[in-house]
């Protein structure tokens, strides 16, 4: 028996996205069967963007070497009450996706209002890709908005899920942030 629920634990984030007012669209699971490397993936949206723009992509990549890492380190403890190691991670990354943009943002300035938004505890990274759907079109700007954290499985094993929670509530305020301003950078359409 596993010392972690991985499927337990997205499940858990989907219900506390749902609290924090996203609509959870979908979910999926890959394993690769070669490293049994997992993939976990949840796409959802806030309330209000439900005819919006906006979609946000969460995605836990879970290593099969930092989980059983984890678990020979519990294993070991000697007694059920010592505190479980610390070290041992997965990624959770929080990627923001809208159209292609006919008016899009300056980058500087939408990086440095969503490093605000963020904070520290939500790094927010921002880039942009110039498509040209054919050689004599104007460019299509389309924004890349993410954000990574680290799940401590510490933190999974004991139930203790406060880091997704902050990080929940912040990619609430950032995919607000993005709502109001989309009918600006889509004006175009």
């Amino acid at each position: 028996m596993a010392v972690i629920d991985v499927a337990g634990f997205v499940a858990d984030i989907k219900s506390q996205a749902i609290d924090h007012g996203f609509h959870v669209h979908d979910e999926r699971h890959f394993v690769e069967t070669y490293s049994l490397r997992q993939l976990w993936e949840v796409d959802l949206h806030p309330e209000e963007a439900c005819s919006g723009p906006i979609d946000l992509h969460l995605s836990l990549d879970v290593d099969p070497r930092a989980l059983l890492g984890f678990e020979d380190e519990i294993i070991k403890l000697d007694d059920i009450d010592d505190d479980p190691p610390s070290g041992f991670t997965f990624p959770l990354l929080f990627t923001w996706t809208l159209p292609p943009l006919p008016q899009p943002p300056d980058l500087l300035v939408l990086a440095t209002e969503l490093a605000g938004i963020g904070g520290l505890e939500l790094p927010v990274e921002v880039s942009a890709i110039d498509s040209f759907p054919s050689v004599t079109d104007a460019p299509e700007r389309s924004l890349s908005i993410v954000a990574r954290q680290s799940v401590d499985l510490a933190d999974v094993y004991l139930n203790n899920d406060s880091s997704v929670t902050h990080s929940l509530e912040r990619c609430k305020h950032v995919s607000l942030f993005l709502l109001e301003r989309a009918d600006t950078w889509l004006d175009g359409l």
